[in-house]
């Protein structure tokens, strides 16, 4: 079974690089507090900026939880993560999906960002409920990225 990757897309007040920057080094400024995995509340999430870098959130007692790891790594152009978090919201070494983002250059100087989540039939037979999940909340997590992006140019 073959599942269509999520891919949504959103306009940013912000140059391309800025927007790479700021999406890549800031996510806990723009992530919403609720969604986390880890026992605690996250208090920062960290992307180390090289292929084979962790992805986590990191609560404040310093205790880490794993999203999974950095696959491609592209400033300001783009870059793939490896999503390890399984259908039940756990960190699973043994699972992935994939998320890949792009920032370009649109018309009014600002940047266009466009994410794909794909792999997602990797979920198993719950693909379909997941997928319409991450449809569903990416979107939110892209506009809240374009408002942090516009306040902080």
């Amino acid at each position: 079974m073959t599942i269509a990757p999520v891919v949504r897309e959103v306009d940013v007040k912000c140059a391309p690089a800025r927007a790479f920057e700021l999406f890549t080094t800031r996510m806990a400024g723009w992530w919403p507090k609720g969604m986390t995995i880890g026992k605690e509340p996250f208090a920062e999430i960290v992307l180390e900026p090289y292929v084979g870098g962790l992805w986590l959130e990191r609560d404040a007692q310093g205790d880490e939880t794993r999203w999974g790891e950095v696959l491609a790594w592209d400033p300001p152009h783009g870059f793939v993560l490896a999503w390890r978090i399984n259908a039940q919201f756990n960190y699973d070494p043994d699972f992935i999906t994939e998320v890949e983002l792009t920032f370009t250059a649109n018309a009014d100087g600002g940047a266009k960002v466009r994410l794909e989540h794909r792999k997602l039939e990797n979920f198993g037979a719950d693909a379909e409920r997941l997928a319409g999940m991450l449809g569903g909340g990416w979107p939110t997590h892209l506009a809240n990225f374009a408002e942090y992006a516009a306040t902080h140019p």
